[in-house]
């Protein structure tokens, strides 16, 4: 079996308009939300082979929140361009090349790839995924190669306005 977990990047900052979107860094939620939904996963058992992530700023950011929390090397964190750039079918290409001794992915990017993404792989129609959303998603498969449209079930699917209230 193949799990792979896919984390819309948490809340950035709006603030400083001098700033690309590539840069933008989170903002006082988002440096909230990311480390309590790394330890949510973490109370889930849950242990990736591997993190991906986009290199935007707000992603990279988030990946090392849930990286420390889930005791993962952030300096194994790979940074993946296309992630930022390219869309879902380029996404889902970078995935079927990974190696099939991975289990499991966690994966960290951006809307809408990433709820376009989600709704393509998963048994359900999941909307968008809110910012910091967090979904796990199996595949009965031994290669990564195998997946594909509606290939994968959900395990679960978490976000911080779940548990946390408004600030």
């Amino acid at each position: 079996m193949k799990t792979l977990i896919i984390v819309r990047h948490a809340k950035s900052s709006w603030d400083n308009a001098n700033l690309s979107d590539f840069d933008r860094p989170l903002n006082q939620r988002g440096l909230r939300d990311a480390p309590f939904m790394g330890n949510l996963l973490k109370e889930k058992s849950v242990k990736p082979d591997l993190i991906l992530s986009s290199p935007a700023n707000r992603a990279y950011q988030t990946s090392k929140f849930y990286a420390e929390a889930l005791a993962y090397d952030i300096t194994k964190i790979q940074l993946h361009e296309l992630i930022y750039t390219s869309g879902p079918k380029q996404i889902i290409g970078l995935i079927n090349q990974i190696d099939d001794s991975v289990n499991t992915i966690i994966l960290f990017g951006h809307n809408p790839d990433l709820s376009t993404l989600t709704n393509f792989l998963a048994d359900n129609d999941y909307g968008s995924l809110p910012t910091c959303g967090t979904i796990c998603i199996d595949f009965n498969v031994d290669n990564w190669s195998l997946i594909g449209e509606e290939t994968g079930k959900v395990r679960f699917f978490e976000y911080p306005k779940k548990y946390l209230k408004k600030i």
